[in-house]
């Protein structure tokens, strides 16, 4: 099996690429488990695997979702090059085509729920856009109210998982896929999140939903692939017809999104130490650090380098340990 915030972790770099692109895993459930949706705990999780993903630490994707209740100790797991640390009572929510590692296991425990998109229906995936978004937050700290719900309901979940062969196969599922809804409604709504969009007519909702597969796809290819062409390929339609649809996502086109994702995440890795300009554009999938380095340059204005020193100036002002005028 197998979001740039800072106020949820720290800034740690990950071992840089030495070539070869960040690993990306599909959904592969024990055998017996049914339709997308495998709950399990951090300590079974660590048990069956006690020489992965963490002996050597090893950066990669995935395709689906992890969500994990951490409810006693503490959690480190490296989601976008940086360290997040999970206390008891808060969430971990790593989302597909986010870059993770894992750390050593530690003390640790609590529900571990994974999961596919496409497990979700229509309406609910439409509800959960706050947190489904690559950018929403990747530690969730629920409201005391709603706290004592949540981890209820996904021990009731794991419950239900593990009562597989107790029930018709489509009940069981159907009972699973409602505790998961019910979970992941109850996390999105809190009074820190945006509302989600309001349903499209008909023509707006058919370019709304090639806009987000378009998403989607971005999230786990951005590496490799670089053209509009390429995405209107994987998803069938025209270039034509993704162009628009982002046009009326977001007032830019297609092109625009590709870059600005790439960007994204040349900006979270440069600020870190340990990632140079060639490092960097090895994982973007760019020929050569010259060439990354123009086309940062040409969409920021600074040169990676410039970058890089300005992020480590603005972190060392913002440090506690700064003294005045720092």
């Amino acid at each position: 099996m197998m979001v740039s915030r800072r106020q949820s972790g720290r800034a740690k770099a990950s071992t840089p690429p030495a070539g070869a692109p960040t690993p990306l895993y599909g959904f592969q459930p024990p055998v017996g488990t049914p339709y997308s949706l495998e709950i399990t705990t951090i300590e079974d999780f660590h048990t069956h695997h006690d020489d992965w993903p963490w002996n050597p630490p090893r950066p990669g994707r995935a395709t689906f979702h992890y969500l994990i209740l951490v409810t006693s100790g503490v959690l480190e797991h490296d989601v976008d090059h940086i360290t997040r640390t999970v206390t008891p009572g808060q969430w971990l929510w790593v989302r597909p085509g986010h870059t993770q590692c894992w750390h050593p296991p530690g003390s640790a425990k609590g529900p571990f729920i994974l999961f596919e998109p496409a497990v979700l229906q229509a309406e609910t995936a439409r509800l959960l856009t706050p947190v489904t978004a690559h950018d929403a937050p990747a530690v969730l700290t629920p409201h005391p109210d709603d706290a004592p719900w949540a981890e209820r309901t996904a021990l009731q979940l794991l419950d239900e998982h593990r009562a597989l062969g107790r029930r018709p196969l489509d009940l069981h599922h159907a009972l699973r896929r409602s505790l998961l809804e019910a979970l992941l409604l109850r996390l999105a709504h809190r009074p820190d999140t945006t509302p989600p969009p309001p349903p499209a007519a008909a023509g707006d909702g058919r370019r709304a939903t090639v806009y987000r597969r378009f998403l989607d796809a971005l999230e786990l290819h951005f590496r490799e692939l670089h053209r509009v062409e390429d995405y209107a390929c994987l998803l069938g339609c025209s270039v034509r017809t993704l162009t628009r649809a982002a046009r009326v996502a977001t007032g830019t086109g297609a092109r625009q999104v590709i870059d600005e994702r790439r960007l994204l995440e040349a900006r979270r890795l440069l600020g870190h130490s340990g990632w140079t300009a060639s490092s960097v554009a090895t994982h973007l999938g760019f020929p050569d650090a010259a060439n990354f380095g123009r086309y940062f340059r040409n969409h920021t204005g600074l040169t990676p380098a410039a970058y890089a020193a300005r992020e480590v100036r603005q972190e060392n002002s913002s440090s506690p340990d700064a003294g005045p005028g720092l």
